[in-house]
C-alpha cells in the first residue's frame, strides 16, 4: 500500500483550483501532520500533509481534525513564514513522489518572498520541507542528521537536494511499446517487479493489476511471456495512460470482507476476485480521505477495545470448554437405565445371593429369551445393599442428566450472547459505542463496575436509514439498544428483521400502519445482513415478521428474543446500498 507518483499527479491536478488561494490557518495536529487552510474565491479548503511511515500523503480533507491548544515549534515557524501567503503554483517533477507548493508571502519588512513547501512521499523517509527562495532548507517537520542518513541530510541552512532517483520510463510520455521493450530486458523477474523497475511512479497494486490483465489472471514472468501477453500488457498501459490524460480514473479502495482496509489505486482493481470488496470514489482526495480516516478510525477503535476483545475471547473459550466437558458427562449418563435394571435383577434374586460374592449370574427377564447376565457386586455389601447402590447410582445419573441438559442449554445461550457482543464490538463506530458495551458487560457481571470511571456518555440513537420508498429503517447498535428498539420503541405492526442463525443487530421498518412495498423489505433485509456477522457472505438468510410476534422470554440475556409467523429472504450484504440509504442527518 503506497501513494505512488501517478496518484500524486492526479492529486496535483485536482488541487490546481487552489492556486491563488490565501493561507488562512496553519496548525499541526500531530508530530507528523500539518494542516494548511486556504481561502479561495470558491470557498475554504484544508490541505492535509502527513509524513507518517505508513500514512504519508497530501490531499484536501473534510475530516474534523483537532487543533492543539499549544502549537509545536514547526507549526509556529510555518505560521511566521506562510501566514497570509498566496499559493502560486503546485509542481511535480515527472512522476516523482514529491509535490512542490510555491507560496508568495511577505516578510517582516513587507517584501514578498518565495517559499516552497516540498512534501516528499517516501515511506519512512517521508518529510515536509520548507525551502527559501535561494534553495536553502528553512526547516522541516523531520530533521535528518548525519547519524540518521549519510546519503542525504535535511537540516536548516543546508542546500535542498533531490533524493536519489533511478532512470525509469513515464507512463504518459513514453509509448507502451518502449515500456514493453524495457521490460523484456528484465528476463529473470516476475512481471510486477519488472514493471516497477521500468515505469516511474507506480505502486505494487497497479503492477499486479497490469499482470492480472496481461496474463488473464495468471502470474507471469518476463521470460515466459508470449507475444499475446505483451500485446495485452501494452493495451492495458495505453488504456491507463488515456484515463489519466482525460481524467476519467476509477479511484478504487480495496477492503477485506471483514472491513479491513487493504489498498487503493487510481484504476479498477480486479486481481482479488471475490476475496476482497472494492469501493469506487469520485476523486483522489476523497479516496485518500476515506481510506486513511476510516482505516485510522478502525485502528483507534480496535486499540481502545483491545481489552474487551481479549475478555470476550477468553470468556468464549472458557464457556466452550465447560460445555464440551458437560456434553462428555452427559454421554456417561446415557447408561443409567442399565444401573436400574441391575438393581431390579439383584432384588429379584436375593434368595440366591450371599454377602461376599463379587459377581452375580442371573437371568435377564427384561429380554424375551431371558439370557444370562453377569452383574458385578461389592463383596463388602449384602445383596440388598448392592441393589440399593445401583439404584442410588441410577438416581444420581438421572438427576445429573437433567441438570447437564439445562447447563448445556444455558452455556449455548451464553455463547450466543458473547458472540453477539463480539459482533457489536467489531462494528463499533465510536467511543460511545464501546463504552455502552462495557456498561452492558458490567451489568451482566463480566466486568467489575468499579473499573468504569466517570459519568458514561449519552448513548447514541439507533442507526437510521430511509428506504427508496421513504420508510424509516432503524438498526440497533448493541444488545441493550436492540431490546429497546424491538420491545419499547416500535409499533406492533412494524416489521422486525434479523439474520437467521447468525448474530447481528435487530432491524425494524417503521410501517406507519401501512404495508411497505417488497423493495423496502428487501432493502431492510440487506441492511440487516450487512449489520451482522454474515456481512462478508455472498448470501445471508434474513427472517422477518411483525413486531407483535416477537417476544422476550423472562430472564433472557440482552438482545435475545423469540419470534413466530416469520418469513425468510435470502440477500447479499451490500455496503454501497447501506451507505446510500443511511440518513446522514
Amino acid at each position: 500500500m503506497a501513494l505512488d507518483g501517478v496518484f500524486l499527479r492526479l492529486v496535483r491536478n485536482e488541487l490546481q483550483p487552489l492556486i491563488d488561494g490565501r493561507v488562512d490557518k496553519i496548525y499541526q495536529p500531530s508530530r507528523e501532520e500539518l494542516v494548511i487552510a486556504l481561502r479561495t474565491r470558491d470557498g475554504s479548503y484544508r490541505l492535509l500533509f502527513n509524513t507518517g511511515a505508513g500514512t504519508a500523503r497530501v490531499h484536501v480533507t473534510k475530516a474534523e481534525i483537532e487543533n492543539p491548544k499549544v502549537p509545536p515549534m514547526f507549526c509556529m515557524f510555518m505560521r511566521k513564514h506562510l501566514s497570509s501567503g498566496r499559493l502560486v503554483d503546485i509542481r511535480q517533477d515527472g512522476f516523482e513522489r514529491i509535490l512542490y507548493f510555491d507560496f508568495d508571502s511577505a516578510n517582516e519588512m513587507g517584501d514578498i518572498c518565495r517559499f516552497t513547501l516540498a512534501v516528499e512521499i517516501m515511506g519512512r523517509h517521508s518529510n515536509l520541507i520548507l525551502i527559501d527562495s535561494e534553495g536553502r532548507i528553512a526547516d522541516s517537520i523531520k530533521r535528518v542528521g548525519k547519524d540518521m542518513s549519510a546519503v542525504r541530510m535535511v537540516l536548516p541552512g543546508m542546500t535542498y537536494t533531490l533524493p536519489p532517483r533511478e532512470k525509469r520510463l513515464s507512463l504518459l510520455d513514453d509509448s507502451a511499446e518502449d515500456i514493453c521493450d524495457m521490460i523484456r530486458t528484465y528476463t529473470n523477474l516476475a512481471l510486477p517487479k519488472a514493471l516497477m523497475k521500468a515505469i516511474e511512479g507506480i505502486s505494487p497494486v497497479f503492477a499486479r493489476e497490469a499482470e492480472f490483465f496481461a496474463g488473464r489472471g495468471k502470474e507471469l514472468t518476463v521470460q515466459a511471456m508470449s507475444r499475446d501477453d505483451f500485446d495485452r500488457l501494452a493495451f492495458y498501459l495505453r488504456k491507463t495512460a488515456d484515463e489519466i490524460r482525460s481524467g476519467v480514473n476509477k479511484y478504487t479502495v480495496v477492503k477485506t470482507k471483514d472491513g479491513m482496509f487493504k489498498d487503493f489505486c487510481f484504476t479498477s482493481v480486479n486481481q482479488y476476485g471475490g476475496l476482497m470488496v472494492t469501493k469506487q470514489l469520485d476523486s483522489p482526495s476523497e479516496t485518500l480521505d476515506y481510506f486513511y480516516s476510516e482505516r485510522d478510525r478502525a485502528a483507534r477503535m480496535k486499540q481502545r477495545s483491545q481489552d474487551l476483545f481479549k475478555l470476550l475471547v477468553n470468556v468464549s473459550d472458557r464457556i466452550a470448554r465447560r460445555t464440551a466437558n458437560q456434553r462428555e458427562e452427559l454421554k456417561e449418563c446415557a447408561g443409567r437405565d442399565k444401573l436400574k435394571k441391575y438393581g431390579d435383577l439383584i432384588m429379584a434374586n436375593l434368595y440366591r445371593l450371599e454377602k461376599g460374592q463379587t459377581m452375580a449370574e442371573v437371568e435377564d427377564y427384561y429380554e424375551p429369551e431371558c439370557p444370562s447376565v453377569r452383574i458385578p457386586l461389592d463383596r463388602r455389601l449384602t445383596p440388598s445393599q448392592n441393589a440399593q447402590k445401583y439404584y442410588k447410582e441410577y438416581r444420581k445419573a438421572d438427576t445429573a442428566e437433567k441438570k447437564l441438559i439445562e447447563l448445556i442449554r444455558q452455556g449455548e445461550e451464553e455463547l450466543d450472547y458473547i458472540d453477539s457482543v463480539f459482533d457489536s464490538l467489531t462494528r463499533a463506530q465510536s467511543e460511545s459505542d464501546i463504552i455502552q458495551l462495557r456498561l452492558e458487560l458490567a451489568e451482566q457481571g463480566y466486568i467489575k463496575s468499579s473499573k468504569l470511571k466517570g459519568k458514561p456518555p449519552k448513548s447514541l440513537p439507533p442507526i437510521r436509514f430511509v428506504s427508496s420508498d421513504g420508510y424509516e429503517i432503524r438498526v440497533g447498535r448493541n444488545n441493550k439498544q436492540n431490546d429497546m428498539l424491538t420491545c419499547k420503541d416500535s409499533e406492533k405492526l412494524d416489521i422486525w428483521l434479523h439474520t437467521q442463525g447468525i448474530t447481528g443487530s435487530h432491524t425494524v421498518i417503521s410501517c406507519r400502519g401501512e404495508t411497505p412495498p417488497d423493495r423496502t423489505i428487501e432493502e431492510a433485509a440487506v441492511i440487516a445482513a450487512y449489520h451482522s456477522k454474515g456481512r462478508g457472505s455472498s448470501q445471508v438468510p434474513v427472517d422477518y415478521t411483525l413486531i407483535k410476534y416477537v417476544k422476550k422470554p423472562n430472564g433472557a440475556k440482552p438482545g435475545m428474543v423469540i419470534f413466530t409467523n416469520n418469513r425468510t429472504l435470502y440477500v447479499k450484504p451490500d455496503e454501497a446500498l447501506a451507505e446510500k440509504l443511511r440518513d446522514k442527518k
